[in-house]
Order: structure tokens, then sequence, then C-alpha cells
């Protein structure tokens, strides 16, 4: 079975992009992607690195009115997330002989076959993936059930009609705040099981394990694969790292925190890709000199800390509370 793959991404995030096709050609043989480079930059490298299997749209190439009149009133980011269902839609579209179609967000990374994730899709028409919050962040689904880190569409009157409604929406409302039950581009999927036939939730732990949900699960190694509870991890969603320099990393904001273990189970491979990622790129394009982030400031790093802390003091205090209120 073909996999068709979308993502997209500007030349800041160009290595995590191409890291992402990287590991899909680690992983599975027969598959395509699709890729909306955001800028000229991002569209002349990857012409450079000839990825065999990537077809490169420019953003000028799906641009219509509604898309511009979006594109006038919110954020660079919210523009991206806007993109998400429109270049999806577009895709499907444009190319009726697809049978489906997956947009990815461009810091994913695979870790072994997606399949078991095409699988558990079976006979449905849709799959989305929960965020899988632990009971101590579950607060953070105000902002979204799921989310849109991988998200299928089938091309048939069911997955269609779902994508469209999406597309539909967030043309006319994508932004990074809570009004009205919506957030982004995400929160839109809260209620997809019930607006919408053939809706399938993935069930496998190792699709869109990460830092927010990476305490909830059993982590190993066995013959030099990465179990989630004892099931292969498929990807994983790498949120809020940073390239500061070549060789200097923020794996994750400070609100999160793991063993130095697993962070050599998950992390070290794909710091290793990027770093591969970088020299190759240097060797086709010396021009090309993106992607580096500021890391967190001191500051930053404090009111993360802080928060995390809080979140810790309230449900420490409602786990004894309630203990006490039990007794009386």
């Amino acid at each position: 079975m073909i996999y068709n793959f979308c993502t997209l991404f500007d030349r800041n995030y160009a290595y995590q992009g191409i890291a992402l096709y990287n590991s899909l050609l680690e992983n599975y043989s027969d598959w395509q992607i699709f890729i909306l480079c955001l800028d000229e930059e991002t569209y002349s490298l990857l012409t450079k690195l000839k990825l065999e299997k990537a077809r490169l749209i420019k953003l000028s190439d799906i641009e219509d009115e509604k898309l511009l009149k979006a594109k006038s009133n919110r954020s660079k980011g919210e523009y991206c997330w806007t993109l998400a269902s429109v270049f999806t839609y577009y895709l499907l579209k444009k190319h009726p002989e697809l049978e489906n179609i997956a947009y990815l967000d461009s810091d994913i990374y695979f870790y072994s076959s997606p399949a078991p994730i095409y699988e558990e899709l079976a006979n449905d028409s849709v799959l989305i993936i929960k965020h899988n919050y632990p009971k101590q962040l579950q607060y953070l689904e105000k902002n979204g059930i799921y989310n849109v880190a991988m998200v299928i569409f089938k091309n048939n009157p069911e997955g269609l009609s779902c994508l469209k409604w999406w597309q539909d929406e967030v043309l006319k409302w994508c932004y990074n705040k809570c009004e009205d039950g919506k957030f982004g581009d995400q929160a839109y999927l809260d209620d997809w099981t019930t607006r919408f036939k053939g809706v399938h939730v993935l069930n496998h732990v190792g699709g869109d394990v990460a830092p927010w949900n990476l305490g909830k699960y059993e982590i190993s190694v066995e013959n030099e694969k990465i179990k989630i509870n004892n099931q292969d991890l498929i990807f994983f969603h790498f949120h809020t790292f940073k390239i500061i320099s070549e060789n200097k990393f923020q794996l994750h904001s400070s609100f999160y925190s793991f063993n130095k273990k697993i962070e050599g189970w998950i992390y070290s491979p794909y710091i290793k890709e990027i770093k591969d990622i970088i020299k190759k790129t240097k060797e086709v394009d010396a021009a090309f000199n993106y992607g580096y982030r500021t890391g967190e400031s001191i500051l930053d790093m404090l009111k993360q800390k802080a928060k995390k802390l809080l979140v810790i003091i309230y449900f420490s205090h409602k786990k004894y509370g309630s203990s006490e209120k039990n007794k009386e």
C-alpha cells in the first residue's frame, strides 16, 4: 500500500523537515511526500538535495483569495496552522488518484514503520491521535483533545467531507487562543467521532509520543527497538526542540524532564540525524544558514519550572484533600 504524506515548513524548520523525510526513508519503502515550501530558500535547498520521494510545491502555487485573506489577519504561526488542512485538501482535489493522504508536522520523526497505524485505520476513513496527557496535564485538553501531528484522510466521501469541513472552518478562524471551544486548528477535531462517520482514534501508544506524555509510559529498548508500554515507538514529536548551533541543542522546554537514559534512547539518534543533515546541507548549499534559534533564557527556564511546580502542588493538594474529605 502506498502511503501519501504531506507536510510544510520554512527555512527555519528545514533541518527538522529533512529529518522527517529521512526517517520515513529508513522505515518504509512504498511512500511519497508532498512538501509545501514556505519560502524560496527552502524550495531551493530541497531541490538541490534531490529528495527522490518528495514532490515540492511552492506556497505561491496554492495561495488563492481565501488563503491570502486569512494570511492578512493572523500571525505566521497561525497561518501555518491554517495551511495544514488547506494544503491537505488541495492535494486530494488536485490528485484524485491518491487513495489516502496523511498530514504530518515537520518536527516528528519515525523510529519504526507507520504500517501499524494504517492497519488500525482499516476500513475507516479518518484517523486522529489523542494528546494522551497524563492526569496532571489534562487541563491542557481545553486546547484540544487531539493533536494534529498526524491526521490521515482517505480519498472517499467520508474522508473528503471531514477534511473539507476542517479546511472551511480553519479559513474562517484559526488563532492561538481559546474562544468558543476553538483553539488554533486542533480543537476542531474534538467532536469528529460524532460529527463524521468513519473516524478512528488511534489505540497504538507508539504514535505521537511527545514530551507532554512521555512520563505516562513505560519506556524500554528491546532488540535495538524503542518500546512504549511494550509496543514499538512509531514516531516521536519533538515539541520545543531547538537547534541552537551546529553542536548545541535544546532538547525540550524545561517544563518537561526525563531521565538521561530516555533522552539517550530517543533524542540522541535525532540529534545525530540533524547534525548529518546540517553537514550535508552545507555541502550542497553553503549559503544556507538558517534554522538556528535562541534557547531558553534563565528567566524563561525559571518560569517553566515554576509552572511545573504549581501543577505538581495543585494535584498533590487535590489528591490529599480528597483523602481527608473522604475520611470525614
